[in-house]
Order: structure tokens, then sequence, then C-alpha cells
């Protein structure tokens, strides 16, 4: 059974069931998710399209049907008793669903920690009592675990398996119609309905600036699966700016970019390893955000940033995301060459960091272990 609240949870599951059905082709898989695990052929019995929402009042807002997604799953564990419980991300609803499913000895394997090395490290316990075995994304996160002798594997990053462009930069250039002379930047407001409406016009806007200022000038919209085409042409028919928007193939129009504005998360990872110049940006509701400051003890959000320890990627949080800021730092990573050079030798650093891969592969292993 595998539980998965948000878009990224739903593509890393479905790598996991399709490398599991490699090992075990009479493997059954039901549960919670969106399209891509559907695709792998995992049985959807609740679509977590409606309940992917980041932050303290955004989950408020959709609390009740929160709560009815984790009743019907609390009942699935009960009436279907699987044999495993894969837990992936989505931390604090898979938290319960791992308890009530441990109480009834189901045994979980939770997929991707929470980050208890920017807040909350004492959560360590408090999963390590709901599970049977964490698997982190991180090499440094697996000290968190031993020190309280609680089960962990490092798996390595997802990211570093999926993120491969499917066509030359050449082809792609052609296919998108994009004019390889002149600059290309791209926007990733996000994959959430809530990102789109709080930080695509804040992008459009800082477009807006950069065309009036770089001749020539492009621009890409790699759309997420999450995001329906009505959402997002609603903003970018306001805009004065022509976006390419390309479904389908975000490694190939992220490939095609000389920088990228992006929201923070794992789409920051995602270009990193493509080692495409960024400048990071994030807008929560006030009150989330101020009780994030309050909570979170680490330098940086950008997870480039984190993996490396330094604040090589600028970060334009809350008040300081405004297209002006935006616009700023993308002509500068566009007119400073050394400055662009400096970036992309760091966004190499981050991909030696994050290892060779494999990530899929090792969470089936370590899921056919504990099945056995």
């Amino acid at each position: 059974m595998f539980s998965a609240g948000e878009s990224s949870g739903d593509q890393h599951a479905a790598n996991m069931f399709l490398e599991l059905k490699k090992h075990q082709s009479d493997l059954k898989g039901f549960g919670m998710g969106g399209a891509k695990m559907a695709q792998a052929g995992i049985d959807i019995r609740y679509d977590s399209g409606s309940i992917g929402v980041i932050g303290i009042v955004e989950v408020l807002k959709h609390y009740g049907e929160i709560r009815r997604a984790l009743k019907l799953m609390q009942q699935l564990v009960s009436i279907e008793r699987p044999d495993l419980l894969v837990c992936v991300d989505y931390k604090e609803f898979n938290l319960k669903l791992a308890r009530f499913a441990k109480q009834r000895g189901i045994k979980v394997l939770f997929y991707v920690s929470p980050q208890v090395w920017a807040w909350r490290p004492g959560r360590v316990k408090t999963y390590g009592k709901a599970i049977d075995m964490m698997a982190v994304i991180f090499p440094f996160e697996t000290a968190y675990y031993d020190a309280e002798n609680i089960p962990v594997r490092y798996v390595g990053h997802p990211s570093v398996d999926k993120v491969h462009p499917q066509h030359s930069l050449a082809e792609d250039l052609v296919s998108f119609r994009l004019d390889g002379n002149k600059p290309v930047v791209g926007l990733l407001p996000g994959s959430r309905a809530n990102e789109i409406n709080r930080m695509l016009p804040v992008m459009l806007a800082a477009a807006e600036r950069l065309q009036a200022r770089i001749p020539g000038i492009q621009f890409v919209l790699p759309q997420a699966d999450s995001i329906n085409d009505e959402m997002l042409e609603n903003y970018i028919q306001q805009s004065a700016v022509k976006i390419t928007v390309i479904k389908n193939q975000p490694y190939d129009a992220i490939q095609c970019c000389d920088v990228v504005m992006t929201t923070s998360g794992t789409a920051t990872l995602e270009i990193a390893l493509l080692t495409v110049p960024m400048v990071i940006t994030y807008k929560l509701a006030s009150l989330t955000y101020w009780l994030g400051r309050w909570l979170v003890n680490t330098a940086f959000i950008g997870l480039p940033n984190i993996v490396l320890g330094k604040g090589f990627i600028k970060e334009l949080i809350q008040h300081e995301a405004t297209a002006e800021n935006l616009a700023e730092e993308i002509e500068r990573i566009l007119m400073d060459k050394s400055y662009a050079d400096q970036m992309r030798d760091n966004l190499k650093q981050v991909k030696l960091q994050l290892g060779q891969g494999g990530g899929s592969k090792k969470m089936a292993d370590l899921a056919l272990e504990m099945l056995k």
C-alpha cells in the first residue's frame, strides 16, 4: 500500500513500484496518489491532487478534505491489511497513517525523512515509534536516526535517476522554436495550485521587466502535471510576454534555459542536476511565514544551498520576492559571465554530493527485504 500526497511523492512511488514489479511481477499496489502512480499500475483509491498543499494556513483551509483522506486510508489499512505500507513524504499526514498501521501490526517503510536537520530534531523519536524503517535521501540524514537506534537506510536522491532530457539541446531548441543565440529564461512557479496563484503573477511581472531591458529574450514554462491548462492560461493571457508552455518535458525545457526563476522545493535540485543557474523564490501566507521563521533553524531554504552549506544561489523569500528583485538577479546572471560560471561550478558540486543514483531500485530492494 502506498501513500503519497504531493506531485513529487507521486513520481517517487511510481518509480519505486515499477522497480518492484521487475523483481516480483505478481506484486499488487494500491493507495493514495496521482497520475504517475496510476500509470505505473498502482490502484489509486484516493486522488491526492486536492490535498497537495503546503503551509499552516493552506493546510487549515483544506483540513476537512485532508481528514477525509486520512480516514479513508486508515479504513483501507484495516480492511486490506497490506503486507507493507510505504509512506512517501507528506510528513504529518503519513505520520498519523504510519502510527495507525503500526498499531495494527502492519510493517511501515517511510520514504523521505522530515527535515529534522532544519527544525524539530525531536521528531526523529516520534517517527521512530511509528515506522519499521526510514529511507533517507541525503547522506547526512542517517546520523540523526543512528543516534536514536532507529532503523535507517540512505537510498540516494530520487531526482538523480529521473533528471535526464529526452533529446539533445539542439533538437529541443528546434522543437520548442527557440533561438539558441538569444537568452532563454525558465519560469517554474510550482506544482501546487496555491503556488501558481502566489508565484506566477510575480514571475510574469519580472518577465515583463526583462523583456523591456533585454532585446530578443525568450521565456519557457514547463507545466507541472498537477496544474491544469486553464489555470496557467488565465495568468499568461493577461501578460504582455510571450511564454512558451512546455508539457511533459520538464528537463528538456530546463536544458534550453540560460537561467531559471524557480519556487523553492525539489525543482531546485532538478535544475542543479542540469547545472543551470537559477534564482530561488517563495511566498507563503504571512502567518505560515512568521511561524516558519520562528521554528526553522536553517540558514537557507533552497536545497542546493543546504547541500553545499553556503548561499551561492540567491533566495528571494516573502517580502523580497518582488518582480524587480527577480528581474535584477536574472539580468545579473545573464550579463555577468563570471558570476554565472561560478554558480555553475557550485551546481556541479551539488551534483557530485547527490551521488550516482539508483534510488528507486534501492527502495525496491529495501521493500522486498522487509516483505521477506
